[in-house]
């Protein structure tokens, strides 16, 4: 399935919106939200807020976690008809840990265009702003609120050099850290409070010393976490990002080498399986 995004047919455009400062919101943004014939959002009182910050007024649908099933056949409909619709969420980006996949994917599978636009979203500035290497990153969003699933998913997570991303609110902020601490070990950490809002705050330092902290932090927060630096799973890669995990810090050449001694196979085996893979 192939999409022109600009062949002129409807389309539903996914619209980021401000995470805090009103002046975050892109020119192309503003201009979609003119020119969409209606308006899908999570909440309509905040997203009226929004919309009457810029003086634009729009038809506004509710589309949240608990309805998206419901109001995609509506969504279909208007399409068919030639609509083009917007989708926001109550900030940042629609479907990065928000509401939209699910009406994405079905508006995707009937044939519409789906036009995400760039714009703000909070993981960005944090990882850009936390002084942890900031790449390869994985992007997590929320852990799960249960401590014993919580636990799971981070030990999913233990042995991933990469740095470690997500989103926590400020009721769970400190047994995540804790729960973190007890997996990980002690590493660095970038605790990011009130991204682009008038308190934007980065709290920087290893587990131990910011656990104490947590009880006094207020608002949303985005948590850099170092990724493993010490023993990798070598089950959970295969040999072309093995390689990958490497090439920053060495040439190709290098890379190959050790990950040919770590898998205690030929270097000649791995060059091939990686330059055939690539």
């Amino acid at each position: 399935m192939i999409q022109k995004s600009y062949d002129d047919s409807a389309s539903l455009y996914l619209i980021p919106t401000p995470i805090g400062n009103m002046d975050d919101i892109t020119v192309r943004s503003l201009n979609v939200l003119k020119t969409v014939d209606e308006i899908l959002c999570e909440d309509t009182r905040d997203s009226s807020v929004l919309l009457n910050h810029f003086g634009i007024k729009k038809k506004l649908i509710s589309c949240h976690e608990y309805n998206e099933n419901k109001i995609v056949d509506y969504v279909i409909n208007k399409l068919k008809e030639g609509y083009n619709l917007g989708l926001i969420t109550d900030q940042g980006t629609p479907i990065i840990s928000d509401p939209g996949y699910v009406l994405a994917i079905e508006v995707i599978r009937a044939g519409f265009n789906v036009i995400s636009l760039p714009g703000a979203t909070a993981f960005t500035p944090a990882i850009t702003s936390s002084g942890i290497r900031p790449y390869p990153f994985l992007f997590y969003g929320f852990l799960n609120a249960k401590k014993s699933k919580q636990l799971t998913e981070l030990r999913g997570l233990e042995k991933f050099q990469y740095t470690l991303v997500f989103y926590e609110s400020v009721h769970r902020l400190k047994d995540t850290l804790e729960n973190m601490l007890e997996v990980f070990g002690n590493r660095e950490i970038c605790v990011c409070r009130e991204i682009s809002k008038i308190h934007e705050e980065y709290i920087r330092g290893s587990f131990s010393e910011i656990i104490p902290l947590a009880d006094s932090l207020k608002g949303e927060f985005v948590l850099v976490v170092e990724g493993n630096r010490n023993t990798i799973d070598y089950s959970n890669l295969d040999v072309i990002d093995h390689v990958k995990l490497y090439l920053n810090d060495m040439s190709e050449m290098e890379a190959i080498k050790k990950v040919a001694s770590e898998r205690g196979v030929a270097k000649s085996v791995i060059y091939q399986e990686y330059h055939n893979g690539k």
